[in-house]
């Protein structure tokens, strides 16, 4: 082989080697261009997620605000109208007390009235039936609204509902037990207008026996 034919072979080996460079080089840079190309999209793509993320815990936040604000509404509103009820039932079951303490007042006369009349004269019994009938229309009508009578005779002492007006020693009774009732009270719808004021046993003084 001639001298001039080694180097045509070696110039073929070196433009071979030079073209396949060379098309790596682009390959590469195509695979570069792609890449940034790609992560250009893949950024844009993620921009937009984190977006919408955002926006979505956003809306979620207000949801909630607006959720617990409607259910503080509700409570509040839940809350006054338990109130005006009990206020409307207050208001009606005591609407009459000073009425009704007013009405006692003639109660109380037409019993004294009836103790005092000679029951064993037969004069005066037209008026005692009078009397009573009278007095018994006005406790019945005082019932039907809730106006109760608090009788305790012989009952424990209750200074809730009692009034102490005296006390006595009295043989075979209890301590603290009422023994008179000088005056009844009243209640409206279990609430106390009128205490009853009455007389009180209370136990005889200890005796020393050790002398």
């Amino acid at each position: 082989m001639t001298t001039e034919s080694k180097n045509n072979e070696n110039e073929v080996e070196v433009n071979a080697e030079q073209l396949a460079d060379d098309i790596v080089k682009q390959a590469e840079q195509q695979v570069e261009e792609h890449q940034d190309k790609t992560a250009e999209v893949i950024s844009e793509e993620q921009e937009k997620i984190n977006e919408l993320e955002l926006a979505l815990a956003t809306t979620q936040s207000t949801v909630a605000d607006q959720k617990d604000s409607v259910v503080r509404a509700k409570a509040e509103v839940d809350n006054i109208r338990r109130r005006a009820a009990q206020d409307v039932e207050k208001a009606r079951k005591f609407a009459l007390e000073k009425f009704a303490g007013e009405m006692l007042t003639t109660v109380d006369n037409l019993e004294r009235a009836l103790q005092s009349i000679d029951k064993d004269d037969e004069n005066n019994k037209a008026i005692t039936e009078g009397v009573e009938l009278t007095l018994q229309g006005l406790i019945t009508s005082l019932d039907k609204f809730g106006v109760k009578a608090i009788n305790p005779q012989d009952q424990p002492f209750n200074p809730d509902l009692h009034q102490a007006m005296s006390m006595q020693e009295v043989p075979d009774v209890a301590p603290n037990t009422v023994i008179a009732v000088m005056q009844k009270g009243y209640e409206l719808n279990g609430r106390l207008i009128r205490p009853a004021m009455v007389m009180v046993s209370k136990a005889a003084p200890s005796v020393d026996t050790s002398a």
